[in-house]
């Protein structure tokens, strides 16, 4: 594998990861929340506003996954996104606790974010390789 192959392939898993979980909380947050035993918002709205953008966000990674040199500003975006989860859920986590569903996603966006940082800087500032 090149120096860069494995950055397509980061971007099209972050797509599917985003991709399939904004859909699975936007069609049926209901059922998510009555299937994990998570107490739910007194409206879906809340749930559903996110998992719209996550739906988004996962439409950013397909289009970065397409060509990371010529998208590589679009990174940060997606950098801030898993910021602002893991900033909100480990605040929680640490200070009042958050239900074990959240657990993972923040989890799981530190290390997103981690291999984002690093496919920005392997690019380069120029879209050079």
């Amino acid at each position: 594998m090149t120096k860069t192959k494995w950055i397509p392939i980061l971007f099209w898993v972050a797509a599917v990861y985003d991709g399939v979980l904004g859909l699975a909380f936007l069609a049926a947050p209901a059922r998510l929340f009555d299937l994990l035993n998570v107490t739910p918002p007194n409206h879906f709205g809340y749930v559903q506003f996110p998992a719209a953008l996550l739906v988004v966000f996962a439409l950013i990674f397909v289009t970065i996954a397409l060509n990371a040199e010529r998208n590589r500003n679009l990174i940060p975006f997606g950098m801030l996104l898993k910021v602002s989860y893991c900033g909100v859920a480990f605040f929680y986590w640490f200070t009042e606790d958050i239900p074990n569903l959240w657990k993972p996603f923040a989890v799981m966006d530190v290390l997103f974010f981690i291999l984002f940082l690093m496919a920005f800087q392997r690019i380069g500032r120029n879209g050079v390789v």
